[in-house]
């Protein structure tokens, strides 16, 4: 899977928190999102890896620094947190086999972060009366900021040749 990375060019500055300048995206999905909460007329104020949460990592014992992707105020006065990660990240790695490989460690670890970090935030969200929400692909598709993926088309099969 190919990953996209950019600045992202804000048309509407009034609507940005933050340096909107310097509005870096690392996925498209990320790419996406930004432009639905630069173009919705709901969307009052967002800004993207503004708000720094604490969060204390299980697994190195120590406490670090967690940006989130999206803030978002809506002109109805919520304002929500949001995480945006691939669906296959938010559930815990299934173990394939009787060994521990390197890739499920892996994984395990980043399930683990993810964990501590989502506890972390949604804590600081409701510390602030604000939600926390993680959109997946899923989650992007259904609320129409990401178009569905279509189904490859079949090759077209050439005609046979006819002798003559």
């Amino acid at each position: 899977m190919k990953t996209y990375q950019g600045l992202y060019k804000i048309k509407n500055p009034s609507k940005y928190e933050g340096d909107a300048s310097n509005v870096v995206f690392r996925s498209m999905w990320e790419r996406h999102c930004f432009k639905w909460c630069d173009e919705n007329p709901h969307v009052k104020f967002w800004s993207s890896e503004e708000i720094v949460v604490p969060y204390f990592y299980d697994v190195d014992k120590k406490y670090h620094r967690y940006f989130v992707d999206l803030k978002i105020t809506y002109k109805d006065g919520r304002t929500v947190l949001v995480e945006i990660k691939p669906e296959k990240q938010t559930n815990a790695p299934k173990k394939s086999g009787s060994r521990n490989t390197q890739r499920f460690v892996n994984e395990a670890m980043t399930y683990v972060k993810n964990m501590n970090k989502w506890e972390a935030a949604e804590s600081f969200a409701k510390d602030r009366g604000w939600e926390w929400q993680i959109w997946t692909e899923k989650t992007l598709q259904e609320m129409g900021i990401m178009p569905k993926k279509l189904k490859p088309l079949k090759p077209i099969r050439k005609k046979p040749k006819v002798r003559r």
